[in-house]
């Protein structure tokens, strides 16, 4: 239960990194439009917002890499609190931005979460 506790926590960091890259590199590119659905004149009128939502996900993923490799009992309570905020950024994203944010953010962490929980 730990190995896939700690593999799930691993992928969720993994997916906020690739947020990170998304939102501060390539945001205002072709790719970063069709991964938000956003046009060509939004996405350079928002790129400075885009960027510091990114540097959020980074501290996310740092936060959930550094449980990995934390000693316990840090290490859990970091993966806890990480998790956690995700879950509820996750949902407050779905509620106010768009619904896919609940399946791309909030229910890989929550999976994520129960894992920890339940190993712990």
């Amino acid at each position: 239960m730990q190995t896939a506790a700690h593999a799930l926590v691993a992928l969720v960091a993994l997916i906020h990194v690739y947020f990170l890259v998304l939102e501060m590199f390539l945001w205002d590119t072709p790719r970063g439009r069709k991964a938000f659905g956003t046009t060509e004149e939004f996405s350079a009128q928002s790129a400075t917002l885009a960027a510091n939502q990114g540097l959020y996900n980074g501290f996310m993923a740092a936060g959930l890499i550094w449980g990995l490799i934390a000693g316990d009992p840090v290490g859990y309570q970091a993966q806890i609190f990480f998790l956690s905020c995700l879950v509820v950024a996750g949902v407050y994203g779905a509620a106010t931005v768009s619904r896919r944010i609940l399946y791309a953010q909030a229910a890989p962490a929550a999976l994520a979460l129960a894992l920890v929980l339940a190993a712990g």
